[in-house]
């Protein structure tokens, strides 16, 4: 058994080149390198080399900003990055003459591009890029007549990768949906193959427990990416074409799949109790599995615009699994009311993975949804105003921006007192990049930005060491170029590992030793590592155990706001189905936000971590409550619209109350509103049995709601 928790790693690492391959990552990464090097190529096909270069920076300073999501947004950040690398780009080359008036500009630049975050992650990544700008010409001098053509050019480099991109959008429309959606589906089946974990009595619950809320994030993460393309896509969200409606009914499936798959809670350790000798859980557990790698197959079809065949029949897996349950539940006499409930929730997962595959169906047929889905998404405005009210100490943004306007300037005098080599900008370059708003981001960025020079280092030089043809190493420098570019957003160290050899390649191309630049580069990132880190741990820092109890009270009010559709539906009212989505989506939000920021703080020195073992029992506390949330609401909204027992409906009341009570912990002054009891109620002695198991239920998420107020208690001393 012990190689059931590894299968479908296996089979999912087996597949990962493959996927690679037609991945957003590698799309992105094959278009910033061709729209990079042409220009550089062409310019040295020519003779005219320091065009072409410039050209190209422009190109790949207006690259980083080209991020998965709705076109209008990724063309306007990359028209405006390419409007602000102009302008500042003429600024740097007039500042460059004197190093006083390049301080200035330092100051000036970094604070006000990095205040860019206030407008969220687009524009921070266009206010990385025009700072790279800055820093990748500050070295040059220029005269006055060359200071106009330099600028243009930079501009042109820009505008040609935004017409690139553009026209590759329009001879392939739906190509980065289906590639978004199927990363979302594959992120889904992990999480489903760690529920499986839950039910191999040879894991540790605590341990799967954790994966499970750190692989929570990452699918509420790529949920809100597919909602942001999909919403604001007119072609989609309108529905006006058969691919259109085709990948929003998969996307709203997989939704509900997901909630699904939450809402099978279980109390885990009873459960391996009762049954660890029957047998009984390592069938679901490979079950499950099974589930997973099928709906990871679907999320590699849909990535790669690819056929589908499904690899089991999913009517004969339910009643082989079926049949199997009653042989162990007459063989162990065990209760069967648990098992017929695991039995369900598999026949409800098959039902939804069955839903999920109807997009490869020659037939689709289903109709226009009328939901308004712009409900579902968030609106980033750029108002000014935005900018100027976090002018203040209060803001995280603000302190971020001063320690980057710090960190920029000490990298910057140091560079000029020691006037160690040709390249000091690289402190800089490497401040920019690896000082982020967090301090355990940035301590992550330190450590892997230091691995992957030394790594890449030492690769680059193993290369131009052993092989000297100039042709093989041209091409080793490309292949590193897409590398960089494809891993920039997934995976920071692979990308350092390849931006250090090909850099170090590029640059003996243009004739330097790579031995310098090795050294260089290496110390050069070191210095930039010590500044930013010393500047995120010393200037202004903000830990996230002061920043917690903000997620905390957000997780309570929304699961109350979760909470209450039950309570409305045991009332006998009709449940408002957008309210209901949008209630469940704020939950899984703001639970991932939570998660989130509890592993950050444990990132922190530990000096500054705060009741680490109280802030997790909170955590997976709310996690097992909107679990079973979603257990019951799936379940009551299957059925008929009744009015159910007093006595149940007074059980999910007592729970919002209980919550609101938490939220007044942290500061709440309004209570979520109890639905008015009906009076068409049936008495406690007509319960039927599908009643008493949703009343223990109840009595269940109750408990749950009286622990999470107790530890919020014993979080306030």
């Amino acid at each position: 058994m012990m190689e059931e928790p590894f299968l479908f790693a296996y089979e999912k690492t087996g597949k990962s080149i493959q996927y690679f391959f037609y991945s957003q990552a590698f799309a992105d990464g094959l278009r910033a390198a061709f729209a990079i090097l042409l220009p550089a190529c062409t310019g040295a096909y020519f003779g005219f080399f320091d065009i072409g270069l410039t050209i190209s920076i422009g190109a790949m300073c207006v690259s980083l900003t080209d991020a998965p999501g709705p076109l209008l947004h990724r063309r306007n950040g990359m028209l405006f990055c390419s409007l602000f690398a102009f302008l500042t780009a003429v600024l740097t080359a007039l500042c460059a003459i004197h190093p006083l008036l390049m301080l200035l500009e330092i100051i000036a630049v970094s604070f006000f591009f990095s205040m860019f975050n206030v407008y969220g992650n687009r524009a921070a990544a266009v206010g990385n890029a025009v700072m790279l700008v800055m820093i990748l010409t500050m070295d040059k001098i220029f005269g006055f007549w060359e200071v106009l053509p330099h600028a243009l050019f930079i501009f042109s480099g820009g505008m040609f990768y935004l017409g690139l991109s553009l026209l590759l959008h329009r001879l392939r429309p739906y190509r980065l949906a289906q590639r978004v959606l199927g990363d979302c589906i594959r992120e889904i089946a992990t999480y489903l193959s760690i529920k499986g974990d839950f039910y191999n009595i040879e894991t540790d619950i605590d341990q799967d427990y954790r994966m499970l809320v750190m692989q929570q994030i990452i699918v509420n993460d790529k949920q809100d990416a597919v909602r942001e393309l999909f919403f604001k896509t007119r072609e989609i969200e309108e529905e006006s074409t058969e691919e259109g409606r085709r990948l929003l009914f998969t996307f709203v499936e997989t939704v509900d799949l997901f909630e699904d798959i939450t809402a099978s809670y279980y109390d885990y350790s009873q459960l391996r109790k009762e049954y660890s000798h029957t047998g009984a859980l390592d069938l679901i557990s490979r079950s499950l599995k099974k589930i997973a790698m099928e709906l990871d197959q679907v999320g590699i079809a849909i990535q790669n615009n690819t056929t589908f065949v499904a690899s089991f029949n999913y009517d004969q897996e339910l009643q082989q699994i079926k049949s199997q349950m009653d042989l162990i539940a007459q063989k162990d006499q065990v209760k069967t009311l648990v098992l017929r409930k695991l039995l369900v929730n598999l026949r409800q997962l098959l039902k939804d993975l069955k839903d999920v595959v109807v997009y490869f169906n020659l037939q689709f047929n289903k109709n226009k949804n009328s939901i308004d889905h712009s409900q579902f998404v968030s609106h980033q405005s750029l108002d000014p105003k935005i900018f100027w009210d976090n002018i203040s100490l209060k803001s995280s943004v603000f302190r971020h921006s001063l320690r980057v306007v710090i960190a920029c300037v000490t990298g910057y005098l140091i560079a000029r007192i020691i006037g160690y080599g040709h390249h000091s900008y690289w402190i800089l370059l490497t401040v920019v990049f690896i000082l982020k708003p967090a301090f355990s981001l940035t301590k992550q960025r330190n450590i892997e930005r230091i691995m992957g020079t030394l790594a890449g280092g030492a690769l680059g030089v193993f290369i131009l060491i052993f092989i000297p043809n100039k042709t093989i190493q041209f091409m080793f420098m490309v292949l590193f170029m897409i590398g960089t570019y494809s891993f920039m957003r997934i995976r920071y160290l692979v990308m350092v590992i390849c931006t250090t050899p090909y850099i170090l390649i590029l640059f003996s191309f243009l004739g330097t030793t790579y031995q310098s630049v090795a050294e260089e580069r290496i110390f050069d990132t070191v210095l930039g590592g010590a500044i930013s880190f010393s500047a995120s741990y010393f200037l202004f820092p903000k830990w996230e155990s002061e920043q917690l109890r903000e997620f905390m009270h957000h997780i309570v009010k929304s699961n109350a706001v979760y909470l209450q559709k039950i309570t409305e539906a045991l009332s006998g009212q009709v449940v408002n189905m957008i309210s209901y989505k949008l209630a469940r989506k704020e939950v899984y939000l703001n639970s991932a936000n939570l998660s989130a920021a509890f592993q950050r703080m444990l990132s922190e020195p530990k000096s500054k971590q705060k009741q680490e073992k109280e802030i997790h029992q909170f955590v997976v506390l709310n996690h097992i409550l909107f679990s079973n949330t979603a257990m019951l609401t799936t379940t009551l909204l299957s059925k008929e619209t009744r009015a159910y027992p007093e006595e149940m409906v007074h059980l999910a009341k007592k729970s919002v109350q209980l919550l609101n009570e938490c939220a007044k912990k942290f500061g709440d002054t309004d209570d979520i509103p109890v639905p008015v009891t009906s009076p068409h109620h049936q008495e406690a002695s007509a319960l039927s049995n599908e009643d008493i198991l949703l009343k223990e239920q109840l009595g269940f998420i109750k408990k749950i709601s009286m622990d999470i107020d107790k530890t919020t208690t014993s979080l306030m001393h």
